[in-house]
């Protein structure tokens, strides 16, 4: 099954600069970034060194760029980077970064530094969008002086931090926008049919192929459970068109695809999606999937540690 002709653009033409105007025009503010996100990040300054990374170039004032880091950072101790908003539509993806700063941060200080950029990409958080206002995606453009100002942002705050990483963990959903609005504008922007997939009901992982370390994914599927239910694959044994690897589990080669998963030399690597359309999930339990993910990664590693 394919979709229906999307209302910017003609079928089968990629879009040119007037029709990413006019996707951009049909665009309006629907949250406040400043409201939900900053405020919770300057509420944490008493424990977190608060970091202003840059801003995006569209309006620096409304949208300037935020990190969290550990205080008395030692740089004998390895690193772990939380990500959030890459896609600013997936409400907990940014929201469980920041739970996980309220609430988890300091049960794994003495093992870990942390640095927690909960919202990426800002104006697609106000938005409840996918891409920038570019109409690019920035989870496709890790590259180096790639087309993202949010992508190029977080890459270049973390290059004096790279050889201390030892864990990533890239908080994303998969939702049925992605299905009704975000493939059919896809299809519609580079002018190229895209199938249609089953929407998985549940959380899942994305491994790195080329890291794919599963007993540390294995962890934090084990963790989730807890909170919420694991999707299950599809007839095929995929789940979004990829081959599940163990419950829960699938894999991508990041850094040829350009996602932020990719661009980090970390050891361990995980893309979290949570489904927040479930109808056996509140947005409550998303967010604190997204904890658990992060905690289950975490006990892993530091048990791996001790050994």
């Amino acid at each position: 099954m394919t979709y229906q002709p999307y209302p910017v653009g003609t079928p089968g033409k990629a879009w040119k600069e007037s029709e990413i105007q006019q996707w951009r025009r049909q665009q309006g503010i629907k949250r406040s970034y400043r409201d939900e996100v900053i405020s919770k990040v300057l509420s944490l300054e008493d424990r977190f060194d608060l970091i202003h990374y840059g801003a995006l170039p569209q309006n620096t004032a409304r949208y300037p760029l935020y990190a969290l880091k550990s205080k008395n950072w030692r740089n004998d101790k390895p690193s772990v980077l939380i990500t959030g908003g890459v896609h600013g539509y997936e409400t907990s993806g940014v929201q469980g970064a920041l739970l996980f700063a309220q609430t988890q941060a300091s049960n794994y200080s003495d093992a870990f530094n942390f640095i927690v950029a909960p919202c990426i990409n800002p104006w697609a958080y106000e938005t409840i969008n996918r891409w920038n206002p570019q109409a690019v995606d920035p989870n496709r453009s890790f590259k180096s002086d790639g087309p993202s100002p949010e992508a190029n942002a977080i890459m270049n705050f973390m290059a004096k931090y790279q050889s201390t990483l030892v864990a990533h963990f890239d908080l994303h959903e998969t939702t049925d926008t992605d299905n009704s609005e975000f493939r059919p504008a896809l299809a519609a922007r580079d002018g190229i049919e895209q199938d249609k997939w089953d929407i998985p009901d549940g959380f899942y992982t994305v491994a790195d192929s080329r890291r794919l370390e599963l007993d540390f994914q294995g962890a934090v599927i084990e963790s989730v459970e807890q909170v919420t239910h694991i999707a299950e694959p599809d007839a095929n044994g995929k789940l979004i068109g990829s081959k599940m690897l163990q419950p829960g589990v699938i894999e991508y080669d990041k850094a040829s695809l350009y996602l932020c998963g990719g661009f980090t030399q970390a050891r361990f690597v995980t893309t979290t999606e949570v489904y927040p359309d479930s109808p056996r999930a509140t947005p409550e339990q998303c967010n604190r999937a997204q904890v658990a993910a992060i905690t289950g990664g975490l006990k892993f590693i530091r048990a791996m540690q001790s050994r």
